[in-house]
């Protein structure tokens, strides 16, 4: 004969599964809301003391790049390349951060859940 019953689930803390299931929805709408709170933000860096300026999407697309004329020395185009770049990447270095502060504020002190967020 089969076991009867039901099983009281105390391998989560004594959380049944649908508590845990709707906890698990909550965080997945609240995830989804973030990820478009972030895509609608953009995030500025300059470069070379402001003669360049980079603008990048929360998607990390670059959506502008600014460059004031005195910045273009057709004698060093080297330096305008690198001061792109390091504007670039300081821009997409913000918009990172700001994912990832996101990101633990949403997911708490949940950080030992190898790696399922």
């Amino acid at each position: 004969m089969g076991r009867g019953g039901s099983y009281r689930g105390g391998g989560f803390g004594g959380m049944n599964q649908a508590a845990m299931m709707k906890q698990a929805q909550k965080m997945q709408r609240d995830l989804m809301q973030m990820q478009e709170d972030l895509e609608q933000q953009t995030y500025t860096a300059s470069a070379g003391g402001g003669v360049v300026k980079a603008t990048v999407s929360g998607k990390r697309e670059v959506t502008e790049i600014v460059i004031d004329p005195e910045a273009v020395d057709p004698e060093d185009v080297e330096m305008l390349q690198d001061m792109v770049v390091a504007a670039v990447n300081e821009a997409l270095r913000q918009a990172e951060e700001a994912s990832a502060q996101s990101m633990s504020r949403l997911t708490g002190g949940l950080g030992g859940l190898g790696g399922l967020f």
